[in-house]
């Protein structure tokens, strides 16, 4: 009986202890998912108390960082740097005067002065296009300026100081190119007499020329008739309702064709051609020529 006694007693205490140390594993991993629960806790509460204001980095143009501002904030605060719009740079040309396509008595007379001095090789039209652009870079060039093909404030005052003012005659010559002598049907009464050889048109009552101007005509696929005609309907602001291109100052003669201010001829002179009208690149004597001609007037178109 004893040594029966002695190994339930050895088994009973080998149990113990095995409970014994089961108990303490238990109590570990309680105590490690009670403090792990207190971080999660904390992560979705309040900040913790030992949190600071956040230290300045050298995004912050090394000054320190203040707490977020509330509504009431002073109005003094520095806005962020990173808002802060750069002053622009003035143009050291000075302000722009003329532009593509900028038209006027001023524009006339910044290509009667280029004229002068050998920048602009036509007669002005009042019209700022690509060869006023040219012309005023070249000039631009000439004078150690930006080449900008504006005309601002250095390069105009440089061109004064540079030309006399323009005369009537510069300012508006005749034409371009010589005009030619008038057909013989053009000698009498109240006559459009235009030259396709000399690419001119004359105003002409009874014979004497009133005033002549340029003018273009149409592609070898869209040519410009040639005849005797009359002005039939004339249309100050009409648009071509099949190429919906405008076309002030409209005197048609013959079908869809007329005579009419251009400002594509204007800006490319004979660089480019109508479908068929007679184009006239100087508006101020288009316009004038409107005002006089009547529904009625003869039209001789010629070679």
């Amino acid at each position: 009986m004893t040594g029966s006694t002695t190994r339930s007693t050895a088994r009973n205490a080998k149990r113990n202890a095995n409970r014994g140390r089961a108990g303490a594993a238990v109590l570990a991993v309680l105590t490690v998912a009670a403090a792990t629960a207190g971080c999660k806790a904390q992560a979705t509460g309040s900040a913790p108390a030992a949190s600071s204001s956040p230290r300045a980095t050298a995004t912050d143009d090394d000054k320190p960082a203040s707490p977020p501002s509330s509504p009431t904030a002073s109005p003094s605060s520095a806005p962020p740097t990173a808002t802060a719009s750069p002053t622009p740079k003035p143009d050291p040309q000075g302000t722009t005067l003329m532009a593509s396509g900028s038209q006027g008595k001023q524009v006339r007379e910044l290509q009667a002065r280029l004229r002068q001095i050998g920048h602009f090789d036509r007669s002005p039209t009042g019209y700022y296009g690509t060869v006023t652009v040219a012309a005023v870079q070249s000039f631009q060039g000439k004078r150690g300026l930006t080449r900008t093909g504006r005309a601002d404030t250095l390069t105009w005052q440089k061109l004064l100081g540079m030309t006399h003012e323009p005369t009537a005659a510069e300012l508006n010559p005749p034409t371009t190119r010589q005009v030619a002598k008038p057909d013989k049907r053009c000698m009498t009464g109240r006559v459009l007499c235009i030259s396709k050889n000399s690419r001119t048109l004359s105003w002409m009552i009874d014979g004497q020329v009133m005033s002549s101007m340029d003018v273009r005509f149409g592609s070898q696929y869209t040519p410009t008739r040639e005849g005797t005609f009359s002005v039939y309907w004339k249309s100050r602001h009409h648009v071509s309702s099949i190429y919906h291109t405008a076309m002030p100052y409209a005197m048609f003669f013959s079908g869809g064709q007329a005579v009419h201010y251009s400002a594509d001829f204007a800006a490319r002179g004979y660089n480019g051609a109508s479908h068929g009208c007679v184009n006239v690149r100087d508006e101020g004597k288009i316009a004038s020529l409107f005002a006089q001609v009547k529904n009625g007037d003869k039209v001789v178109v010629y070679g």
